[in-house]
């Protein structure tokens, strides 16, 4: 059966459709609110159909030497062209992208876990250095 983590998929996101890219400043000031941003598709885009997209996305944060990892947010993405008419008749579409603001006084490795509605969990991690 297996431990929940290790049904959570990890790739390189270059070439892999399914792992989110975090895109933020690898060095911050510690207590100094900074820009993260979590997304799915940036090499190779993911389908964001009512038969196959992204439904959420959790961002994660680790401080080095503590054992818990801080909950920074929790995204979902709702809306996938899901329509009374049928399957991609309807006329909205969330884009599977997120941006977020924290501040750390710790350096520590962000995590994004993504679920996609076919293909299960993915993760991915960052390294960030507060000084």
């Amino acid at each position: 059966m297996g431990k929940f983590g290790d049904h959570i998929q990890e790739a390189d996101w270059k070439k892999e459709k399914h792992v989110p890219v975090i895109d933020c400043p690898d060095t911050v000031k510690a207590g100094e609110l900074f820009r993260v941003n979590a997304s799915l598709g940036k090499e190779i885009a993911h389908p964001n159909t009512t038969e196959h997209h992204i439904r959420w996305i959790t961002l994660f944060f680790h401080p080095h030497g503590e054992k818990f990892n801080y909950q920074v947010g929790n995204f979902e993405f709702t809306a996938h062209g899901e329509s009374a008419g049928g399957p991609n008749e309807g006329p909205v579409y969330t884009h599977h992208s997120v941006t977020a603001w924290m501040k750390t006084s710790k350096s520590g490795t962000l995590h994004a876990v993504a679920f996609c509605n076919i293909h299960g969990l993915w993760e991915s991690s960052k390294e960030i250095s507060a000084e």
